[in-house]
């Protein structure tokens, strides 16, 4: 293959242009009377934050040395900026501080005064008031005895104690004239009575 062909001239890649680095301005030592060129920056201090001096090698040397950041502040001054330099320099308050204030409450955060379009908020709160409104677990057995008298496990102890004589006059063979067909079911009733009392429920 000829690779001095004229058609290769066509798609060959132009050659690279080295670019010239654009002119810089030279900027003169700032030290008073020197005329050498300013090359190296050096903080101008304090409240000129982002502000630099630029100095020859020398005078950068001689600055550098001399350079406190801390000059004209008292002892106490510089105790309280590197203790909020800790932090940042941002403001801080102590635990519980801004309770009181409008969106929150004694307890904590009140999601009341928060506009709450996905309910994050409504959730935690129906949440911690299930959490209070939990009663404890009476046990299997006294589930079976409230469900043999017919109550609910919510039921209270007058109720229980109520339901209890009401069962007991309506099954008493007395109560169906010398019947004893029901009799089996008093004794159920009799004996998961006697267990509520044994778990202090009734």
């Amino acid at each position: 293959m000829n690779l001095n062909s004229p058609l290769f001239d066509k798609i060959r890649a132009k050659p690279q242009v080295q670019q010239q680095p654009a002119a810089t301005t030279q900027m003169r030592c700032d030290q008073p009377g020197c005329n050498l060129a300013g090359e190296f920056r050096a903080p101008m201090g304090r409240d000129r934050e982002g502000q630099y001096f630029c100095f020859c090698m020398e005078h950068v040397r001689e600055y550098n040395n001399s350079y406190n950041y801390f000059k004209g502040m008292t002892d106490d001054d510089v105790a309280k900026y590197q203790k909020e330099a800790s932090i940042g320099h941002r403001p801080t308050w102590s635990m519980g501080v801004k309770r009181g204030q409008k969106g929150f409450r004694e307890e904590g955060f009140d999601s009341a005064e928060v506009a709450d379009p996905l309910g994050v908020f409504r959730a935690r709160e129906f949440a911690r008031k299930a959490k209070t409104q939990v009663k404890p677990k009476i046990g299997v057995a006294a589930v079976k005895a409230l469900a043999t008298m017919d109550l609910e496990e919510t039921a209270d102890p007058p109720t229980i104690r109520a339901r209890y004589k009401e069962l007991v006059k309506r099954l008493h063979p007395d109560a169906n004239g010398g019947d004893r067909s029901r009799e089996e079911k008093l004794r159920e009733i009799i004996h998961a009575y006697k267990h509520l009392r044994s778990v202090k429920l009734a």
